[in-house]
């Protein structure tokens, strides 16, 4: 007898001791893995009794805050507010009781303060007694390009999306996206009201939860060209800008097909300098050179331009494709490839990355939104660091490409000259790339504009800005997207005059 209760008294004694070792683990390793569970009822209601932190837009070195939180008039709860609501929205994204996205999902620990590296300033609150506060996330985003952009987008009316970098940073400038949402509408506590209003926007037709920046990807059209010119200059097939290529009008393709020119028209005699082919888009010549390139090839070099890969920004990014097909050993679908169709898909981040990448000489450096974060002490808890994403192409091809890309802007006969020159920019040397992609869409104006373009660097100065459009169902890049980026670069320059 005496025996079988020492043995159960050991049993209980054991199990005490894991007990007591299982609590002090969850409460010394599992605290913040625990507060994020949804069911956590006690966290859930005081996440709303403190302040999140604000997001800020200083790109401008003007500190523009964009989302904060502010206390709820006799109450103590807080509640989310957009002070511009939809101009920032791709950006910011939502914070609701029930989910969040943009900024406020990718950062939401340091937002809300639960972040391991604000235990420190949490610990310090509860000491003396003040109210814990969240850290404060800055981005690079500079109010005066990203105001311009949504702007210009709801003046043009079509979906679309706009991107602007700076080129020697990988630092984001501008992320617009059209049409948008107001984020004040998701930050009811009503979650009837919540529940509407989320089935409504997902339900549009106009889709405006959808971040066409960064998530949606379009054909990039004879932008592309820039990615088949660069491996045609790196690969030898084309030795400078003055190198003769083959123009025929039309491209007889090995699968029976006919390429054409826009319009049908010539290019030039048919046998122009590879400069010439470029500032006129000739599909013609650049299709024959993708085929002399090769898919591989192209891909490889798409690869360097930032395409066929994740980026996080923090925000993920949809991955713009020139992808392994099996259509590979056709070249007719690599002529097509070259000219930015068949299955080449890119967003307009990467029509960024593609102007960026020859602004900075050859050098593409990895995309950022986040400047720093800022704890409520004021210390810096988190600090941007730059970084190189691919060394594209030499500098030497770069500057081939920078000259190509003037002549599409500057030459009277480029597609750019009356919407990007300098007769319409005022005096603002812009380089760029008009392309007009086939989408498949037939709804009367099937082609997507687009336009991705740079300022040069100028006085020993790197180059201050690169820009990404795509308007769906714009037609013409010339016509519909390369207004909109000429608006960006006016009013980011304006600011930083």
């Amino acid at each position: 007898m005496n025996r079988a209760l020492r043995r159960i008294s050991l049993a209980c004694l054991a199990l005490f001791v894991l007990l007591m070792i299982n609590m002090n683990y969850v409460q010394a390793f599992e605290t913040t893995k625990l507060a994020g569970e949804m069911g956590n009822v006690r966290v859930f209601d005081q996440q709303f009794s403190y302040q999140r932190g604000s997001i800020i837009a200083n790109g401008d070195n003007t500190a523009v805050k964009i989302a904060e939180s502010r206390l709820l008039k006799g109450t103590d709860t807080y509640q989310r507010y957009y002070p511009y609501g939809k101009v920032y929205a791709p950006v910011t994204g939502y914070d609701t009781i029930y989910s969040e996205s943009g900024i406020e999902q990718a950062d939401s620990s340091l937002l809300a303060g639960t972040d391991p590296r604000l235990a420190v300033h949490n610990l310090t609150a509860l000491l003396t007694g003040k109210q814990k506060q969240g850290a404060t996330v800055e981005l690079t985003i500079s109010p005066a390009a990203q105001n311009a952009a949504y702007n210009a987008l709801v003046t043009e009316g079509h979906p679309a999306a706009v991107v602007a970098i700076q080129p020697s940073t990988g630092a984001i400038l501008a992320l617009a996206s059209y049409p948008t949402f107001n984020p004040n509408a998701l930050a009811t506590f009503n979650g009837i009201k919540l529940n509407k209003v989320d089935e409504k926007l997902l339900t549009e037709r106009s889709q405006p939860l959808l971040n066409r920046a960064i998530s949606e990807t379009y054909p990039p059209g004879s932008s592309f060209k820039i990615v088949t010119s660069s491996a045609a200059f790196s690969q030898g097939k084309v030795a400078n800008t003055t190198t003769l290529v083959p123009a025929p009008s039309p491209l007889n393709l090995p699968n029976g097909h006919q390429l054409v020119n826009d319009g049908g028209e010539l290019c030039g005699d048919g046998n122009p300098p590879v400069i010439q082919a470029f500032w006129m888009s000739c599909n013609t010549a650049f299709g024959r050179l993708g085929m002399k390139l090769g898919a591989p090839a192209l891909r490889n070099y798409s690869s360097r331009f930032g395409m066929n890969r994740p980026l996080s920004i923090p925000l993920p990014v949809t991955p713009s494709v020139m992808p392994e097909v099996p259509g590979w050993t056709d070249q007719s679908y690599t002529a097509l490839s070259a000219i930015g169709q068949f299955s080449d898909a890119v967003t307009p981040l990467q029509e960024a990355l593609f102007s960026a990448t020859v602004a900075n000489h050859g050098t593409l450096m990895y995309p950022y939104l986040v400047q720093q974060v800022v704890g409520p002490g004021l210390s810096v808890i988190d600090q941007a660091k730059t970084s190189v994403l691919s060394q594209a192409i030499t500098p030497t091809v770069a500057g081939y490409l920078q000259d190509m890309m003037n002549q599409v802007t500057h030459n009277p006969g480029g597609t750019a000259y009356f919407s990007a020159g300098p007769q319409v920019t005022g005096g603002i040397e812009i380089d760029g790339k008009t392309g007009t992609a086939e989408n498949g869409i037939n709804n009367g104006n099937p082609n997507d504009a687009v336009f991705t373009c740079f300022v040069p660097a100028s006085n020993g100065q790197a180059s201050p800005i690169a820009v990404g459009v795509i308007v769906q169902g714009g037609g013409f890049g010339a016509d519909a997207a390369a207004p909109i980026a000429v608006k960006v670069i006016k009013a980011y320059l304006s600011a930083h005059s």
